[in-house]
């Protein structure tokens, strides 16, 4: 019997390096899986911005894929962003590491791209770069309509990529006419 132990613990010995190479080989695959196939995550991003459409107070405007408004900068021409440093911290550029995509009404014939100053690609709509707004919070907020900052104005856009302008104020009912003193 004695014998027979020794000849088990001889047989464990033996394998043991073996056990500890496949372990290493498993882990290892493991690790390249997970390289060559990163989490959902970062797939997603790697396939694109996407622009969409959203009913507001506006009207039907372009959004991005969480919802939030899409604004153009009336300083940006020539398809080539003028916002950056503190302007882009306010106005964050809409940033793409894949081709941008189009659903729910946008239109596929008016998005492209746009290299920044830093290199990085900005969609764009209808030649605009696009942009989200810091105090816009929540999808469908268009707090940063008709703002004028950083040289010139803000507005969202169409799905058709027209310019949307805030509406303005309704006259006065009545005319207002009437008592004496005009005081606008």
């Amino acid at each position: 019997m004695q014998l027979n132990r020794q000849t088990n613990a001889l047989t464990v010995a033996a394998r043991l390096p073996r056990m500890i190479v496949a372990a290493a080989a498993v882990a290892a695959l493991a690790a390249a899986s997970f390289a060559f196939h990163p989490p959902a995550t970062q797939a997603a991003q790697a396939k694109g911005a996407v622009v969409s459409t959203a009913k507001t107070s506006l009207g039907q405007i372009i959004v991005n894929s969480n919802g939030r408004t899409l604004y153009l900068f009336e300083k940006d021409h020539n398809g080539k962003s003028a916002c950056s440093g503190q302007c882009a911290v306010f106005w964050p550029p809409l940033i793409t590491s894949g081709k941008p995509s189009v659903m729910n009404g946008a239109k596929a014939s008016l998005i492209g791209t746009t290299k920044r100053a830093d290199g990085r690609l900005q969609v764009t709509y209808n030649h605009h770069p696009l942009y989200t707004f810091v105090k816009d919070k929540q999808a469908g907020q268009t707090n940063g309509e008709g703002v004028n900052a950083f040289g010139a104005l803000w507005n969202a856009m169409s799905p058709a990529g027209a310019t949307i302008a805030k509406p303005s104020a309704p006259p006065p009912a009545g005319g207002g006419g009437g008592g004496g003193g005009g005081g606008y």
